[in-house]
């Protein structure tokens, strides 16, 4: 059927009504303060629903749905998890990062160790962040050239990629670059009131297209366990059961909402401490629904397909749910969700791209040349994520081969956060541990969640280049990405503690 007029109306009603809205910000801005943490001024409840936006992303909206059409509501094991890891994040950091004038969470690495390891951790992040980012930026290419398909015939798919990639990234850029952390915030607000309104609308549609209704969907659903959510087996080598859920799900969040400065910069823009920790606690509950959401519409998709048997199957089950709004939807309704779905895109970007910026110019920028004026810096700062933007650009067109992009994602940030995890534990609960103890142990959990991740594939590579046949014995299963966190944080905290023991006591820096 493809996208109509009114449909492409809509979209670009989005698309400028958002950038605009984002602008209303540009003036406001005249220390680093302002620019990166909105000046500590924002309330509690919009935190919260930026940090529900900034952890959404494409990948959510296309890429869960694909997941439970192909799977279940397993996933959910894994949701739970990160309530857990939000409960571990308010009473272990967040107290931590409201103990001084903080503008990163790498500052409370310095205050604890010591410069270098403050950047080896804010470097690791800039790296693991930027690369993860491109996927989910690649994620919306998968959403917009299927709109452009119709539109633009003549264009092949990276053409097609291209455009949708660039659309996203310079109209995010403008707003981001001119309006800092405030209208990223605000921005957000709007975006998930969009994205969620959107999806509801979608769900709602689907529901009615579906022969029966809900009736239909619980006969053929219900048999083939598509609302199973839990799995209690044993087995390490399964990606979603309750113990991976909830032990590397809590881990994950807690790295990730702990130490990433993607969430750590929205919980350091609150009022108060106890507000800050009011906005992470009640973002579980709305990402808690917002995952049910996503599920419950793959699982609508798996019977509405049993019914009416795509031409040919999809080449990746992250190209169902656009591929139903393009050509499934009613005109006006696929404009609406291709908006929620830009919307979840451009709210996820402006966040990493003013959390990379922040990094770059507190951590490394500033620590060198300390006497930049403070408009200047502003300046820098403005500069920063206009060169971060071109990265995320160049970064999403390369991460075109790749799985489930959810799964890709997820698998590429869980490689980093082991270790920064493990070092920001050993910070907080430790004394004894020293800067030099802290490098060695991270580098550990850094080294075995790349072997972890890739391990696999370079050993086989080796067995089939070379006479080194014992390769094939170490490491014969892969092990799922819901336990990277896990095992990456454990070696990084037992090797720390273990070489302080072994090594001279030092004076502990004041924490």
């Amino acid at each position: 059927m493809g996208l109509s007029h009114l449909d492409w109306a809509i979209i670009a009603v989005y698309l400028g009504a958002v950038t605009a809205f984002g602008l209303r910000f540009r003036s406001r801005h005249r220390t680093l303060r302002d620019y990166f943490l909105a000046d500590r001024n924002i309330p509690w409840w919009a935190i919260a629903l930026s940090i529900v936006a900034a952890e959404t992303s494409t990948l959510t909206i296309i890429s869960i749905p694909g997941l439970a059409y192909d799977t279940n509501f397993g996933f959910l094991q894994v949701v739970f998890g990160y309530l857990l890891g939000r409960i571990i994040i308010a009473g272990l950091l967040i107290p931590q990062y409201f103990r001084g004038d903080l503008f990163t969470a790498y500052q409370l690495i310095e205050r604890r160790f010591g410069q270098r390891l403050r950047s080896l951790t804010a470097g690791l992040f800039l790296i693991t962040r930027a690369a993860a980012e491109g996927v989910r930026v690649f994620a919306v290419a998968i959403v917009v050239k299927i709109a452009l398909s119709a539109t633009l015939p003549g264009f092949n798919d990276f053409q097609r990629d291209v455009a949708a990639i660039a659309i996203v990234t310079v109209l995010t850029l403008i707003y981001t670059f001119e309006g800092g952390m405030t209208a990223v915030i605000w921005t957000d607000v709007v975006q998930l009131m969009i994205y969620l309104g959107g999806t509801m609308i979608g769900l709602f549609t689907l529901l009615h297209l579906i022969p029966g209704g809900w009736g239909t969907v619980w006969q053929i659903a219900g048999p083939a366990e598509k609302f199973r959510v839990f799995d209690f087996s044993p087995s390490f080598f399964r990606t979603y059961t309750f113990w991976s859920g909830l032990i590397g799900g809590s881990l994950l969040t807690t790295a990730t909402h702990g130490t990433d400065q993607l969430i750590v910069q929205r919980l350091l823009a609150a009022r108060s401490e106890r507000q800050s920790k009011l906005a992470l606690l009640s973002s579980g509950v709305m990402v808690l629904a917002q995952f049910a959401l996503f599920l419950l519409i793959g699982v609508m998709l798996f019977v509405f397909y049993r019914l009416y048997p795509p031409p040919l199957p999809f080449a990746r089950t992250d190209y169902i749910f656009p591929n139903f709004i393009v050509t499934r939807m009613p005109h006006g309704i696929s404009g609406l969700l291709i908006a929620a779905i830009l919307a979840a895109a451009m709210s996820n970007l402006s966040a990493a791209l003013n959390a990379l910026s922040s990094t770059t110019v507190i951590d490394f920028l500033l620590r060198r040349r300390p006497e930049i004026p403070e408009g200047r810096r502003v300046l820098f700062s403005r500069v920063t994520t206009l060169v971060w933007g071109l990265v995320l650009f160049a970064l999403a067109i390369l991460s075109r081969q790749g799985g489930r992009v959810v799964e890709v994602g997820l698998a590429l940030a869980s490689v980093a956060f082991g270790a920064l995890l493990g070092v920001f534990l050993l910070g907080v609960l430790t004394r004894r541990v020293n800067e030099s103890s802290g490098m060695v142990a991270m580098l550990c959990g850094f080294l075995l969640n790349l072997y972890l991740w890739q391990g696999r594939a370079v050993l086989g590579w080796l067995q089939n280049h070379s006479a080194l046949h014992w390769t094939t014995l170490a490491m014969r299963r892969d092990v799922p990405w819901t336990w990277y966190v896990t095992l990456g944080s454990s070696v990084t905290f037992a090797v720390g503690c273990f070489v302080s023991l072994v090594s001279p006591p030092f004076h502990r820096r004041g924490r």
